[in-house]
């Protein structure tokens, strides 16, 4: 998928302009973005590059927490949201709140089709998502992936807090690639963080964190299909814990890899 309008290079070379060509913008932006190691840098480049409504969708979790610091502190112009599924963890309103109040800005919040869900809870009931794998992913695809469709149509770039090190299927991560299922730029401004700078980041700059990072979860779900996990255990093994698969996603962020290079 191409573009017609053009972009601007970074600050000093003003003079030059990018075709917005999807995939070739995605290259040279994650070059640009692997090159600068700053995330308020990192963010003022995406700016820069990528015309159009950039949205950044935040779990609200501790990166996206780090990156929304980040973008509220410089007050740069990119649509924050988040999904409430309706089964989120009190203490996930919770930072809701208190980061809008930290600082000063509102987040947008998105919620799925209530007449979906009452039609997969009237079919499956309301834990059905723990009987079968295919009733969670649908509940995933209602709840989460549907929402986040909705929220990032027309937008030209999709900010994410994923970072490399959170799971073996996210090892490869990129700082930027072109999504051809969603029609936009992927972007992933800590994907080469590791947890220690993630951490350091955190508390350098007093960002509002989830307490319930500090009680065993390091990755935060919905609360039924969450769990705190156990020493030595991989970060996400608490998301959906009764399943026995790997690379468990709920289906936001496992799209086909030919889709990065479509």
């Amino acid at each position: 998928m191409t573009r017609s309008s053009a972009i601007p290079q970074p600050t000093g070379s003003a003079s030059q302009t990018l075709t917005f060509d999807g995939p070739a913008v995605a290259a040279a932006l994650d070059a640009a973005l692997a090159a600068e190691p700053d995330l308020t840098a990192r963010l003022r480049l995406i700016a820069d590059y990528i015309p159009g409504r950039v949205a950044f969708s935040t779990s609200l979790g501790i990166e996206d927490q780090a990156v929304f610091a980040a973008i509220a502190t410089a007050d740069l112009p990119f649509d924050v949201f988040t999904l409430d599924t309706g089964r989120h963890f009190p203490q996930t309103l919770e930072t809701l709140e208190a980061t809008e109040s930290r600082y000063g800005r509102r987040i947008r919040i998105t919620f799925p089709d209530a007449q979906e869900v009452e039609t997969l809870v009237a079919r499956d009931g309301i834990m059905g998502f723990r009987h079968a794998i295919e009733n969670r992913k649908a509940c995933c695809d209602i709840r989460k992936v549907r929402p986040l469709n909705k929220a990032l149509a027309g937008a030209s770039g999709w900010i994410t807090g994923l970072r490399r090190d959170q799971s073996a299927g996210r090892a490869h991560v990129p700082f930027a690639a072109w999504d051809g299922a969603q029609g936009l730029i992927k972007l992933n401004p800590i994907a080469d963080w590791s947890l220690e700078t993630l951490e350091r980041f955190v508390e350098d700059y007093s960002v509002p964190v989830n307490p319930l990072h500090a009680q065993g979860f390091p990755s935060i779900g919905c609360q039924p299909c969450t769990r705190a996990i156990r020493p030595g255990e991989d970060i996400r093994a608490g998301r959906w814990w009764w399943e026995n698969e790997d690379g468990k996603e709920c289906g936001l962020h496992n799209r086909p890899k030919k889709d990065a290079a479509a």
